[in-house]
């Protein structure tokens, strides 16, 4: 199923990476997820340290157990407020149809047949408010090279509200912290469009922040 990852062009991928969260359980080959993971290590690490470790879940158990504490961080975040943000007109808030995406992936979260989770060795004990500049780049690049390959996915933190239950289950060392959980799968509905975005004149500013409220 996977299409030719030589086929996408560079900005083309930028512009149609949208976060998929109807995903099949159709398998993902090994040869492509490991290709995925090969470029996303070839992503930005704070003075090249390269202090993380990527963790591949298929295993339905462990896939069970962290999708019910991610449904619980679902729950308390998002799904408790259902009607009020579904019939919210706040331009600026989630809309219904990303409420809805989002509401399938907890729903039906172990379903994708792969998992992925982004790991900072040290990085519980840390303070530093800019620790993800270390990862967050190579998550990114992880994406977009499952788009190449016909692969959706999204990047998710709602299990975190268990991260020392996750890091045993993982056998993750005491001091790693999770970064996300990246759930990948063939998308099983929806399209690669191009996200929507803000204008540009609204959000890029020359020399210094305007207020333009």
């Amino acid at each position: 199923m996977s299409s030719d990852p030589n086929s996408l062009s560079l900005l083309e991928g930028l512009h149609s990476t949208p976060a998929r969260r109807y995903l099949s359980p159709d398998p993902i080959p090994e040869d492509v997820i490991r290709a995925i993971l090969d470029a996303a290590v070839r992503g930005p690490s704070g003075g090249n340290t390269q202090r993380w470790a990527w963790i591949v879940v298929r295993d339905p158990e462990v896939k069970r157990q962290i999708a019910e504490w991610y449904r619980e961080g679902w729950e308390t975040s998002y799904g408790s407020r259902r009607e009020q943000i579904l019939n919210s007109d706040d331009p600026g808030g989630m809309s219904a149809a990303t409420f809805r995406a989002a509401d399938h992936l907890a729903g039906h979260l172990e379903e994708a047949p792969v998992w992925i989770f982004p790991v900072l060795i040290g990085a519980a004990r840390s303070s530093n408010p800019r620790l993800g500049s270390s990862i967050y780049g190579a998550v990114q690049q992880l994406m977009l090279a499952a788009r190449a390959y016909g692969i959706g996915s999204t990047l998710t933190t709602l299990h975190a509200g268990h991260e020392d239950d996750v890091r045993k289950l993982l056998n993750l060392p005491a001091d790693a912290l999770t970064m996300a959980l990246i759930p990948l799968g063939y998308p099983a509905r929806g399209r690669w469009a191009q996200p929507k975005r803000r204008p540009l004149d609204e959000v890029v500013f020359q020399e210094r922040y305007e207020d333009r409220g």
